[in-house]
């Protein structure tokens, strides 16, 4: 995917936990990606993938009430 599709995606998929799973919006705040341990961390593909499979999980996790 180039990073343009994966910004998309994260951002719908964030505002699909936020208006569905709101239970689940915490979680964001505790994802890596969204708290940089380096001044200038270098987000690529890879990272955007990653970021986005994670946020997938945690739904398919919650759906099979693995989350509560």
């Amino acid at each position: 995917m180039k990073t343009q599709e994966l910004l998309q995606n994260i951002s719908e998929l964030t505002r699909d936990i936020e208006t569905n799973y709101p239970e689940l919006y915490k979680y964001l705040d505790e994802t890596p990606m969204t708290i940089p341990n380096m001044e200038h961390p270098n987000i690529d593909d890879a990272v955007l993938e990653d970021y986005l499979t994670s946020l997938q999980v945690l739904i398919k996790k919650f759906k099979a009430g693995q989350i509560e």
